[in-house]
């Protein structure tokens, strides 16, 4: 072989290998996409004895972790406030901690519900009542924040109420990002519910709908040709244009309690959703002219998903059912393909496409082949106590969240 075809060859190995050595940040709500997703490989198989790297005793809170590049973010419960933490996520070592807003309880638990977001040099947090703050993520910092409370939201004290949601039983839905911008489920009234913010500054660009936000996080996803706002308001599945928060379209359905809790997921042109009500729905989102229309492509009533949110692996959608099993559903029919009981009535999933990382609520994680035929398990291992906390992915390392303790978990070797 020639010189030069050598050192390009040697130049092509080097970039494979820098890409095979890249750690995926797991910066957000289920991670970079919010689709559960991490571009990662997940393990084949589980370490026969595995250990954990670092263990830290922590304040109570449902929020999960992030994280991004040599910094882990957590959430909880200190004193009265709730509270922001940075540490080394090789360690656990921490670097600093910031109290942002006080805490608020229900019968359940206190502390933080909201997940954290991570992006750039900031980490933005959201307290269970709506105070909002940006932080500098070197230092903790707060460079600008506001309160859901000056956009006009109400509390709502009487906990049987269905009025709302979010402002029943604390904001839970996390902010997303999209470029410059900011959206923040606030709840707020005189069509202040839904606002875009730029990230840097917290300067308000549009704001939107008067509808009672949700349990559920949003996404942003482009439908149609359109760039736009996904969300699960207690009215329905909602997307607004991400420039202008103009509505494009609306899917209204009405639940029990008037809430919602899964994330959207988006597949093309369509948008997965399910409530304990009304069961599992695909709606496509197509373009009438300048008009997008939503139509439903399928309904599985049957599949009345509660809590969690599943993932997509190839054509199909892995995650758990309405009977505490994990199901396999059909993306083009919405039918299952298989399902294996077992699972409780929460279990968070991360796939690398190939492969499921299961975090049942006993806080047990298994290992599960994204296979069509049946189900396929490759292990599994006690991670922590009861849990309903999504966990966190990165460097080969799963994150896992109880309401004492949070725990770094090697499973995967890396180069």
């Amino acid at each position: 072989m020639a010189p030069g075809n050598l050192l390009l060859l040697g130049a092509l190995l080097s970039q494979l290998f820098i890409a095979a050595s890249v750690r995926a940040d797991w910066p957000g709500w289920r991670g970079a996409e919010r689709d559960g997703h991490t571009c990662e490989s997940l393990p084949a198989s589980l370490p026969s004895n595995v250990r954990a790297s670092w263990k830290l005793s922590i304040g109570h809170g449902y929020s999960a972790p992030v994280v991004s590049g040599d910094t882990l973010v957590y959430l909880d419960e200190q004193e009265g406030s709730e509270t922001a933490h940075a540490v080394d996520p090789k360690t656990g070592a921490e670097r600093w901690k910031t109290a942002f807003a006080k805490t608020w309880s229900d019968e359940f638990e206190p502390g933080p519900r909201c997940t954290p977001l991570i992006n750039g040099d900031r980490v933005y947090v959201q307290s269970a009542q709506g105070a909002f703050a940006c932080l500098a993520l070197a230092d903790g910092r707060r460079l600008w924040g506001l309160d859901f409370k000056d956009l006009g939201m109400r509390w709502i004290t009487e906990r049987g109420s269905n009025i709302g949601a979010s402002v029943r039983r604390g904001h839970t839905g996390s902010p997303v990002i999209d470029g410059k911008r900011i959206f923040l489920q606030t709840s707020g009234t005189g069509g202040k519910s839904i606002v875009a913010l730029e990230k840097e500054t917290g300067k308000p660009l549009w704001q939107a709908l008067d509808d009672h936000t949700s349990y559920s996080s949003p996404i942003v996803a482009t439908l149609a040709g359109r760039r736009q706002f996904v969300t699960a308001t207690v009215n329905g599945l909602v997307g607004l244009d991400v420039a202008t928060g103009e509505v494009l379209w609306r899917t209204p359905f009405q639940t029990g309690a008037n809430r919602n809790v899964l994330t959207p997921v988006a597949v093309g042109d369509d948008v997965i959703f399910a409530s304990y009500t009304t069961g599992l729905r695909c709606q496509r989102i197509a373009a009438e002219g300048a008009v997008l229309k939503s139509t439903e492509r399928w309904f599985n009533r049957q599949l009345r998903i509660n809590l969690p949110t599943p993932v997509v692996a190839g054509i199909h959608l892995f995650g758990v059912g309405a009977s505490r099993d994990f199901v396999c559903i059909d993306l083009d029919s919405g039918t299952t393909r298989w399902s294996e009981g077992g699972f409780g009535e929460v279990a968070s999933v991360i796939t690398d496409g190939k492969r499921l990382l299961v975090q049942t609520d006993t806080g047990e994680v298994r290992l599960i082949e994204a296979k069509t035929d049946a189900y396929h398990e490759s292990g599994r291992f006690q991670a922590c106590g009861k849990t309903y906390t999504h966990p966190a992915w990165s460097d080969g390392t799963l994150f896992v969240r109880d309401p004492q303790s949070l725990t770094a978990w090697p499973l995967a070797s890396r180069p």
